[in-house]
């Protein structure tokens, strides 16, 4: 019997090589959220530590002049925590728009692979079933011989 060839094998081979490409692009954007959750976390830690010191300073007292200064940059910091929680939020629908499509490649690639695994066991049926015809007509044979023989 001839050797088991998928008819779908490149197709098969094709969509593996989406869903690893996919797979690459879902890590980059992962890495990139991590980044910018980084990033995000550093802002509030500088708004926290110009806070406290804002705090600090306004128990020792300091001059109106420089409570505004302290005001204005929490201001400024509050702005850049909505920026970049703004980026961490489209990072994250990214993220998550890219993972619905490895799911959905992953799919398509494990649906074409189950149909290869089910040609396959009928093909290995379809082998053993002419082997076993293979010797049935063989000892059909033999037998034939010994009793023409005999």
């Amino acid at each position: 019997m001839k050797k088991f060839k998928f008819s779908l094998d490149s197709v098969l081979s094709y969509k593996q090589q989406v869903l690893d490409s996919l797979k690459g692009e879902h890590a980059a954007i992962l890495a990139q959220v991590r980044e910018q959750e980084g990033v995000l976390e550093a802002v509030w830690q500088d708004y926290r530590d110009c806070n406290e010191e804002y705090r600090q300073r306004k128990m020792e007292g300091l001059t109106v002049t420089d409570a505004m200064l302290y005001q204005n940059g929490l201001r400024a910091l509050e702005r850049e925590i909505e920026r970049e929680t703004a980026k961490l939020e489209e990072l994250r629908r990214k993220e998550e728009k890219k993972r619905q499509q490895v799911v959905d490649a992953k799919i398509d690639t494990s649906s074409i692979e189950k149909l290869k695994e089910h040609k396959l066991e009928d093909y290995n049926k379809a082998v053993q079933k002419a082997e076993e015809t293979l010797i049935d007509e063989f000892v059909s044979s033999a037998r034939a011989r010994a009793g023409v023989g005999a």
